[in-house]
């Protein structure tokens, strides 16, 4: 079998209603998808960040080095890829770019074989935790205490929001509001806070007291993700356990966050660290760290990589992925969402919804 063609195809869908956080927001959600077909057929889907420029490195960079090659050679095609583009950088668009193809190569060896990604890549469960994932800070109080009784009404006991109001210079605000969801939930459901990067160091610190006062269960991002060393800091004097990595690229980044005991949470991102390939390592030296893994975003997909991850903890439900443009996705039942069984990761686009939000 060998690779005929690469074909990217990006897509945004605009947003029930505007998501924000403290860095940053959202009035449309789309995906980049990368399509991989070979002489016998058989096509392979991946999925990353929709950025222009990352089909642009995916087709005038990396198209030639995949076609014409065995697409089970994943790890030799990976190195290679980044042997091509690492030049243009060690993280953001470059990586999205890999992470589309050796996505969509794994998918690809998955269906080929007839099996589960999961089972491919090694299987330890058939279904992992969900948590419920918004709480955006363009909400009202009102609208959080809603979404989050919400989750919970549909058997989703986590759930996390968004503080950091006014770019992190509104704690009160910010504490009122997780207080305001404490009290609408009740003691029985975890909380996840994500600021987002938005704190400086001492600042997240004493947030952090607080926030263990309300019982969080985890505080994501409490400081901007280049600041290691106050996300160590933060670490070392918070009670909460500190959750990141959504922003980290490399396999090395990871490791010098683990050793310099600045992470309690690993959330690797299989869009932004690469692809799957990287990914299994990132999860088996966090197994090495006795730490466990909650990845950021792509559920889909992390759910397969979670029932084959021995430290897997918790896995990122988002609300406002459900416009995109996919046949059928799995949904939660009683807090858990179980792996489909299905060749490959199970995706399928709905081509009509690709042709209406096609950018």
């Amino acid at each position: 079998m060998k690779i005929t063609n690469v074909r990217t195809t990006l897509v945004q869908v605009p947003m029930r209603k505007p998501a924000r956080w403290a860095t940053g927001g959202l009035t449309h959600v789309g995906e980049l998808y990368v399509s991989v077909e070979t002489d016998e057929g058989i096509t392979g889907l991946g999925v990353t960040y929709n950025h222009p420029e990352t089909s642009a490195i995916i087709e005038q960079r990396l198209v030639t080095v995949v076609v014409g090659r065995d697409p089970f050679d994943i790890e030799g095609i990976w190195r290679d890829m980044y042997d091509g583009v690492h030049t243009l950088g060690q993280q953001g668009l470059v990586f999205n770019a890999l992470a589309g193809i050796d996505i969509a190569l794994w998918d690809l060896k998955a269906r080929a074989l007839d099996l589960p990604l999961h089972r491919l890549l090694g299987s330890c469960r058939e279904s992992v935790p969900v948590y419920g994932s918004g709480g955006f800070v363009n909400y009202s109080v009102d609208e959080l205490v809603e979404e989050a009784i919400g989750f919970v009404t549909d058997g989703i006991p986590r759930v996390k929001m968004k503080i950091g109001i006014d770019d992190g210079a509104n704690v009160r605000e910010d504490l009122r509001r997780v207080a305001a969801v404490r009290t609408a939930v009740g003691d029985d459901v975890e909380i996840y806070v994500d600021a987002n990067g938005s704190y400086r160091a001492k600042q997240a610190i004493a947030v952090a007291e607080r926030l263990a006062d309300l019982g969080v269960a985890w505080f994501e991002e409490p400081v901007h993700a280049a600041d290691r060393e106050g996300l160590a800091a933060v670490a070392a004097r918070s009670s909460v356990p500190v959750a990141a990595g959504e922003f980290e690229y490399h396999l090395h980044a990871f490791r010098s966050l683990m050793e310099n005991r600045a992470i309690d949470i690993v959330q690797a991102d299989v869009g932004r660290v690469g692809g799957i390939t990287p990914w299994t390592k990132i999860a088996h030296v966090a197994e090495a760290f006795n730490l466990p893994m909650a990845p950021h975003a792509f559920d889909v997909v992390h759910l397969h990589l979670m029932c084959s991850t021995p430290n897997a903890q918790v896995l990122e439900h988002l609300a406002i992925y459900a416009d995109l443009p996919y046949r059928v996705r799995p949904e939660p039942h009683a807090g858990r969402i179980a792996v489909p069984d299905l060749p490959g990761h199970g995706l399928e686009l709905d081509d009509d919804l690709v042709a209406r939000y096609r950018r």
